[in-house]
């Protein structure tokens, strides 16, 4: 089990779990964990979700073949009366299935763990949450039943989509994901036409597992882009709202930039050299449309260099530079991320809320 956030006593979220198990293979290839011990640790928490309760039952880990977005360090049960979650199920499933395939050789995989990933993959009823049998829910709760919103407009569900029509047991429609697809939203911000989404995440999360380069759906092949792109012109969009920062944030600038959903300094209002600022505490924040406090998520600026490294780099250079406390130097060896020269504003206060991946 993998912690939701670094704070003291928080549950494990089954979202962070399967960027967790997707890390596995990284390391080893980079060598800063050996396959052994990355492929027991990946094994175990297969097993773990294969053998673990699977009904109605309120305190249960599962239901479905989907899993409750937060769970118990321990005991790996429901807690927080949190539901069972479609996007995040989907999420672990990602990762379940790149560590599955990637450790299926090693010696310490048996021939029973290896098929795991697959059987986890097939149990999911992707059927089972579809709205009047077009869109999906977003997730479900024993107490009340299928919470009273889908999935609208373009977010971070496309692997969600994906794995769902992909499925060899209870596939999706591809009526589904057309209905997922007309409620999309094409604008123009900043000199930028793209496929909207306000929070930075939506436009990176699905992008960790599919190479979308060249990839176009019927939406996509009218526009003329596919979704890279778009996460591209996404990126710049957050760049260009920064410059204008309509909200006058100090520090928000070209090389200040990237806001997304995560934990913020917490609901309270401040008076900033005269100016009464409402702050939030969790917030899906976004651009242009907000919401907005001033938060800034470095975690999000980093996601964005396979999409922008000409802007993302700076960017990450000035807020290592002005925030050096934002990670330990054990994980920033010299030269990494070298130093640029001191602009002319000070940033505002920036939190650092990559620990934390609550939709």
């Amino acid at each position: 089990m993998i912690a939701d956030t670094t704070r003291p006593g928080s549950p494990s979220s089954i979202a962070v779990i399967g960027f967790g198990l997707s890390s596995y293979p990284v390391a080893v290839e980079r060598g800063w964990i050996t396959r052994e011990d990355a492929a027991q640790r990946a094994l175990t928490t297969l097993r773990f979700f294969w053998n673990s309760a699977q009904n109605e039952n309120a305190v249960s880990t599962g239901y479905k073949g989907f899993y409750y977005h937060f769970l118990d360090m321990q005991s790996g049960e429901r807690v927080w009366h949190s539901e069972l979650s479609l996007i995040d199920t989907t999420l672990l499933l990602a990762g379940v299935l790149l560590a599955g395939v990637y450790f299926s050789g090693s010696a310490q995989s048996r021939d029973r763990d290896s098929r795991t990933r697959d059987k986890l993959y097939r149990r999911v009823d992707w059927n089972w949450a579809q709205i009047n049998k077009s869109t999906l829910s977003q997730g479900w709760k024993p107490e009340c039943g299928f919470l009273h919103y889908g999935w609208e407009g373009y977010n971070e569900a496309a692997i969600l989509y994906v794995l769902g029509l992909a499925s060899p047991t209870h596939p999706l429609p591809a009526s589904s994901y057309s209905a997922w697809t007309s409620t999309y939203q094409w604008e123009s911000l900043y000199g930028h036409e793209f496929l909207y989404a306000g929070s930075l995440f939506i436009h990176q999360f699905s992008h960790a597992w599919i190479d979308f380069r060249n990839i176009r759906d019927e939406f996509m092949r009218e526009k003329g882009i596919d979704y890279f792109e778009n996460s591209r012109r996404a990126t710049y969009v957050q760049r260009e709202y920064a410059i204008h920062n309509p909200h006058e944030f100090e520090g928000y600038g070209e090389s200040c930039w990237g806001i997304s959903a995560g934990v913020g300094p917490g609901d309270r209002a401040l008076r900033i050299n005269g100016r009464l600022r409402r702050f939030l505490s969790y917030s899906a924040r976004g651009v242009p449309y907000g919401p907005d406090d001033g938060t800034i998520a470095p975690s999000a600026t980093l996601a964005s260099l396979p999409f922008a490294p000409e802007i993302a780099m700076r960017a990450l250079r000035y807020l290592f530079e002005r925030y050096p406390e934002m990670a330990p130097e054990c994980m920033l060896p010299s030269g990494l991320i070298p130093p640029i020269p001191a602009t002319a504003a000070l940033a505002g206060r920036v939190s650092n809320i990559s620990d934390s991946t609550r939709e």
